[in-house]
């Protein structure tokens, strides 16, 4: 019988436990820090445990216009009403269609609840406004004798003509303190006809250097009420940003706040609108090859061209900030770009874009020119105490389901239930702590079917112990010993267990992607749970069980190890067959006949 190559690992050979457990436990040391951390420390709970109102709308498109309720339009829709709704201060709203022309908002209950309600099924309004002048976004400050103020925020991207390369303008310090509010004071109290309904120009007041607006209120009482508006907005509380453009008419001046990067606002001092939503034809966000860039491009509708060629006539011709013109929606500045020619019929708005805020800039744009309305089919209230007493029923027969587990495999595996008991509980930090997590990370929330899901992959991750400890005992009825048995018994187990579990993910990855609603957090939850039993086998499971096989209690086949030869009924030891058949070849010595 030839010897076995010298170097060559047999299939049974010891693996290095230490380094998985190593791995495992800094992976459950960072995410529950992460946990702690972030603040986050309990799964954020969907609205039927929480309780709130549950509002389903379904969308319509003008005569002729059907096509308009697409895929691309819903999604447009869903941003709009969830960014609507949390800017009212209403926490972790839930918007999210159902089919092909409904959407769903879920509002957890709050103090806000009936203003958000109030305000979902409203047509989102967009509008073009020239900026008469803009600084920081908090309250003005305190008179004083210096001119020179703070910079404003970093200007918006500018817009240029198809084809012109255009950069970003540096950072222009605009008037503050006492300078602006003498500059707007005049530039209010100084009379202008106002704007016409078509958009068009009708004065050319030159600016001044100081930046001082350019369009005016004749009234003095609206003045001094605008400017003081203005003067107090702070853009850093969501409510007062809420606030700012409400019940304002197209064709009057208003104020509002645009956030130039995460946490920081500037407000606006604006004019009548010039041009509106309706009167954007098409609006995307691409990749300019040439310059290697990402712009958003616009075409108008034959009225709206005429609109946007007479404003940014006017605007093009003055000084900053007074040749931009802020695109609005639902009274909040989502870009203001700056003017450098007169543009007509197509723009472009280029700057510092990446793919997904100049796809979402164009998304905000074409919704303007959306033929969609909202009506509302049900407004359903879900009160927490309901959700709380069907999550208690829940969590009982999930306990009612483990203990019976853990019966069970003491009952049967004996000593072997101890690592079937101490994966569950690593499987259930490592559940828990994830989906704390990802509320915050990606708004998921934990509904009665997500607990469901959890509470059925109980029995997926004791199949996947079950599988690797009668592969273990497969091998010790063939006479094998156990740290042996062990290794040999590893590779059948895993590939049992990939199967089972792919299969499981596959189901969960299915019904995610065909449903709606919450049996989405059903498929969820399920899908997490299985990838998190891979990651438990492979890197928690098997390693103890090789360690443990090197102790005395296991490796002798202790009675109530689980792995006693005799109760397995196990073989002779396959070394003493092996001697016999190696010998058959060979004269039979006397002694051992």
């Amino acid at each position: 019988m030839a010897a076995p190559k010298k170097g060559r690992r047999p299939a049974g050979g010891q693996s290095r436990p230490g380094r998985a457990l190593a791995l495992i436990l800094i992976a459950m040391v960072a995410l529950t820090g992460g946990m702690f951390w972030s603040g986050h420390t309990t799964p954020r709970l969907g609205i039927d445990l929480a309780g709130g109102t549950s509002i389903t709308l379904k969308a319509k498109a003008e005569p002729g216009q059907e096509s308009a309720v697409n895929e691309t339009n819903m999604n447009t829709a869903v941003g709009i009403i969830e960014r609507r709704v949390n800017g009212l201060g209403v926490s972790e709203a839930e918007v999210q269609t159902q089919g092909e022309s409904n959407i769903i908002v879920n509002i957890p209950r709050g103090t806000n609840e009936k203003q958000a309600r109030e305000q979902v099924g409203t047509t989102a309004q967009l509008y073009f406004r020239p900026v008469l002048g803009v600084t920081n976004g908090g309250p003005a400050v305190a008179p004083s004798a210096s001119s020179s103020g703070s910079p404003s925020a970093t200007p918006k991207p500018s817009a240029s003509t198809s084809g012109s390369s255009v950069g970003e303008k540096p950072g222009t310090p605009t008037a503050t303190g006492s300078a602006q509010g003498r500059a707007l004071t005049e530039a209010l109290k100084a009379p202008s006809p106002t704007p016409t309904p078509t958009g068009s120009a009708s004065s050319s007041t030159t600016p001044k250097a100081t930046g001082t607006p350019s369009a005016t209120l004749t009234p003095d009482a609206a003045t001094a009420a605008l400017q003081q508006k203005f003067t107090s907005l702070n853009c850093l509380d969501p409510k007062q940003r809420t606030a700012a453009g409400q019940g304002v008419k197209p064709t009057e001046p208003t104020v509002a706040c645009g956030e130039d990067e995460p946490g920081v606002w500037s407000k606006y001092l604006l004019g009548p609108a010039e041009v509106e939503g309706r009167d954007v034809d098409d609006a995307k966000g691409q990749l300019d090859q040439q310059r290697g860039m990402w712009i958003v491009t616009m075409d108008f509708t034959d009225a709206g061209s005429k609109k946007f060629q007479a404003i940014t006539s006017k605007l093009s011709a003055q000084a900053d900030p007074q040749n931009r013109f802020a695109i609005v929606l639902d009274g909040e500045v989502v870009s203001a770009p700056s003017v450098r020619q007169t543009l007509s019929a197509s723009a472009e708005i280029s700057g510092n874009f990446n793919q997904q805020s100049a796809q979402d800039l164009g998304n905000i744009l074409s919704y303007g020119a959306l033929p969609l309305t909202f009506e509302t089919q049900s407004v359903d209230t879900v009160t927490a105490a309901l959700g709380g007493e069907q999550l208690k029923a829940g969590l009982i027969a999930g306990a009612i389901g483990l203990g019976l587990v853990i019966i069970y495999l003491v009952a049967y595996y004996r000593g072997l239930s101890l690592i079937a008991i101490l994966s569950l509980g690593v499987s259930a930090l490592l559940t828990y702590v994830i989906m704390a997590l990802l509320g915050p990370a990606i708004g998921f929330a934990l509904n009665l079917p997500a607990v469901c899901g959890a509470i059925v992959a109980i029995g997926i991750t004791a199949d996947s112990f079950i599988v690797y400890f009668e592969r273990i005992r497969d091998e010790l009825r063939e006479g094998r010993t156990l740290r042996p048995a062990v290794e040999r018994a590893w590779p059948r187990a895993r590939r049992t267990i990939l199967v089972s579990d792919f299969v499981s993910f596959l189901a969960a990855a299915v019904l995610f992607i065909v449903t709606v609603g919450k049996v989405q957090g059903f498929a969820f939850t399920l899908g997490l749970t299985t990838l998190l039993d891979v990651v438990v086998v492979f890197l928690f499971t098997k390693p103890v069980m090789t360690l443990l096989a090197r102790t005395k209690f296991f490796g002798e086949g202790h009675t109530w190890s689980g792995l006693d030869p005799k109760r397995l009924g196990a073989k002779p030891p396959l070394r003493r067959t092996r001697r016999a058949n190696a010998s058959v070849a060979g004269p039979v010595d006397p002694k051992e006949a």
